[in-house]
């Protein structure tokens, strides 16, 4: 199974998603006129947006819950990965991927926004939503929901998992081994997964808004923290942040690390951590209470920045500036291009992360990123849950309400469980294949949508126009040509009844 899930994963990762990744991203910042350099004192402002209602939840709320699902294990571990496999330029690739990234965001989410229905007393949307009542075509939207829902309910929760089980034995030791039927796990992973797994059923079984309640304090405190660690690394090795930087600009071209893994490895882990393209933003950004459509589109591309420019970039200079990471070699003889630290330091992991701050900070470094990870892919774990919750959701319609979501809260848990006594290299090759599924299906969906309507071109346009004006905001869709944007229309009229 495990060589199967590696070949499965090089076939879908190939060479052909990360230049679409790279190519969608440049596509819509060109048709953006780069709206996200534009627009980004506007997104600030639309941050502060405080409205809600029975059915939505506030713009700051539904940022707290995609930022939840983007700022994960792939900030710390995967960053990790990207320098041991990709080399220190892998970051300067990560770093494409946020600033193109960010107008794919924009588009996706601005699609969820327009699309969305309310279901069940809340407002959903997503991709399923959008490819169906835009383009007409709901096998498309099938196809996204089932591979969301093995994607996010099954191949993910265990990657955030894993890296928190391993996290907690980097910290405590493996403790006292337990037979179980995973294997043998050691008693310290098996405390942190009844932790996680209490907390987590209480959450999931309160919905959208005890979720966005949780995430907006708990997100923006632990990415705060995480970032004020980085730069106290940083002012006390201030005279070596300039050759950093020169180094990861340098090595991002450089033959001896490998043009094509820095490439690689930094779209590749650079699209797992800020996610966007892949389809998961809209489900959040869908469920916000907003007076037009690209609002909450412009808010989605500033969670993109957060995510890469800030917290992984936060992980970067500390690895790099306390030199603990080592590069791999492109052979299979186990040699290193770059080797600072132990051969046998696991670089799927977290573990460059917390030797950076175990070097500068002592225990306390050691244990400020087993805490880190904890926040980190547990707030992402409940992300996940509400985008499998969404898609479950719009199955049902098709299915006369035959899918239980029971069934799949229990599922993500066991899937929790599963990813943390498992390996991670095995565990991290499921969900490369989760998120390249959603991928390819989503970015090549958004091209067609462009292609044959560009709905998420009208919006912006329309939007501008309305802000330059003076405002009030409004959005009637059917001015703009842009048909079944129903809960739009309905929204409309019952303002112009009042």
């Amino acid at each position: 199974m495990e060589a199967f899930i590696s070949t499965l994963n090089g076939f879908i990762w190939s060479e052909a998603l990360i230049y679409l990744c790279l190519g969608a991203g440049l596509f819509y910042s060109i048709l953006t006129r780069f709206g996200q350099v534009r627009h980004f004192k506007e997104m600030w402002k639309l941050l502060l947006n405080g409205n809600t209602s029975e059915k939505g939840i506030s713009s700051f709320q539904a940022l707290a819950v995609s930022l939840s699902g983007r700022v994960g294990v792939g900030n710390i571990a995967g960053v990790a990965a990207a320098i041991g496999f990709g080399g220190p330029g892998a970051i300067f690739w990560m770093w494409v991927v946020a600033f193109l990234g960010a107008s794919t965001a924009y588009v996706e989410s601005t699609l969820g926004q327009l699309y969305k229905v309310e279901e069940e007393g809340e407002y959903r949307g997503g991709p399923a939503y959008y490819f169906e009542r835009c383009l007409g075509w709901r096998w498309l939207g099938v196809v996204f929901a089932i591979s969301a829902i093995i994607a996010c309910g099954i191949f993910l929760p265990g990657v955030q998992a894993n890296a928190v089980g391993n996290a907690v034995t980097q910290i405590f030791g493996g403790g006292n081994i337990v037979s179980t039927a995973f294997g043998d796990v050691g008693s310290h992973k098996l405390v942190a997964l009844a932790i996680i797994l209490l907390v987590l059923g209480f959450i999931i079984f309160g919905g959208i808004k005890r979720i966005a309640s949780f995430t907006q304090v708990v997100v923006p405190f632990m990415a705060l923290g995480y970032i004020i660690m980085a730069l106290i690394i940083v002012f006390l090795n201030f005279d070596k942040v300039p050759g950093i930087f020169a180094l990861i600009f340098s090595d991002a071209f450089s033959a001896q690390a490998g043009f094509g893994a820095a490439i690689g490895w930094g779209v590749k882990r650079g699209i797992y951590s800020n996610e966007a393209g892949q389809g998961t933003g809209p489900h959040a950004a869908a469920a916000a209470e907003v007076d037009h459509p690209s609002q909450q589109g412009l808010v989605q591309a500033f969670s993109v920045y957060v995510d890469t420019l800030f917290v992984c970039t936060a992980t970067a200079l500390m690895i790099l500036i306390t030199q603990q990471y080592n590069v791999v070699g492109t052979l299979s003889d186990g040699s290193f291009i770059i080797q600072h630290i132990d051969a046998s330091t696991e670089i799927g992991s977290a573990a460059f992360t917390q030797m950076a701050l175990y070097s500068v900070f002592g225990q306390f470094g050691q244990v400020f990123v087993g805490i880190a990870l904890f926040f980190f892919a547990f707030t992402t774990i409940l992300a996940y849950y509400y985008i499998t919750e969404t898609n479950v959701v719009y199955l049902n319609r098709l299915l006369n309400n035959r899918l239980p979501s029971m069934v799949f809260k229990f599922l993500i848990m066991f899937m929790v469980a599963y990813g943390t006594v498992n390996s991670a290299g095995y565990i991290w090759n499921l969900g490369d294949v989760g998120v390249g599924l959603m991928a390819w299906v989503n970015i090549v969906g958004i091209l067609v949508i462009f292609m044959m309507y560009k709905p998420t071109m009208r919006c912006l346009k329309d939007y501008e126009d309305q802000k330059k004006a003076g405002g009030p905001i409004t959005f009637d869709p059917v001015k703009l040509g842009i048909k079944n944007a129903t809960f739009w229309e309905n929204r409309l009229k019952q303002k112009e009844k009042a």
